[in-house]
């Protein structure tokens, strides 16, 4: 059997702390990547193309559209987002987990395409704590703060079609309850019986 490996859909709303908890899960597991996306927006300051994501114009998005060249895509913000199919495939038939930050329309398109994915929310503890999360940034005036916790409602209201739920109050338990998820997804049979088909075989000649 192959060591293939499991596709994490991991999905918030802006100011929910999604970028930084998967960061850090990067750190704490070997063998699990994070996706890096195309999007249309803007860079932001100290982002950089192909790290946070990979900046393209509107008409070189679309003509990926075209091509059938990804996963899923969407539009937030006015802006456009998308998954390279081909990369996330390549990664996981080498054995490695990928994890893909998307917002809630990406992630139903993911499960609809791949039903073994893992589809996991994350909260904040609070309206306020979001609120002030989004301003302490210091990069949108009130206006659209205003509109990103309107949005951020509309996309929490999906967070019933996960299958794990994280509530980022604390961010060391948060990200335990992360690496918990990995680790129990890892230590399934079916996982378990690729990782280790060797040992099953001589365990039981």
């Amino acid at each position: 059997m192959s060591n293939r490996g499991t596709l994490y859909t991991i999905s918030a709303p802006s100011g929910a702390g999604k970028t930084s908890l998967v960061n850090a899960l990067l750190e704490h597991c070997d063998d699990i990547c994070v996706s890096v996306s195309h999007t249309t927006r803007p860079k932001r300051p100290g982002e950089r193309d192909g790290v946070n994501y990979h900046f393209v114009n509107k008409a070189s998005f679309m003509a990926m559209v075209n091509e059938r060249a990804f996963l899923e895509h969407a539009q937030v913000f006015n802006n456009h987002y998308g998954t390279d199919q081909n990369w996330v495939e390549s990664v996981l038939t080498n054995g490695k987990d990928v994890v893909l930050e998307i917002d809630w329309q990406g992630a139903t398109q993911i499960r609809q395409l791949l039903p073994d994915c893992v589809g996991i929310f994350i909260l904040p503890p609070s309206l306020k704590t979001l609120e002030e999360r989004l301003t302490g940034r210091g990069q949108d005036d009130p206006a659209v703060i205003r509109h990103r916790l309107a949005e951020a409602q509309e996309e929490m209201s999906h967070y019933a079609e996960a299958d794990y739920l994280v509530i980022n109050d604390n961010f060391d338990v948060a990200l335990a309850e992360l690496k918990s998820i990995v680790a129990s997804q890892r230590l399934k049979l079916t996982h378990q019986q690729q990782r280790n088909s060797n040992l099953l075989k001589d365990l039981l000649s």
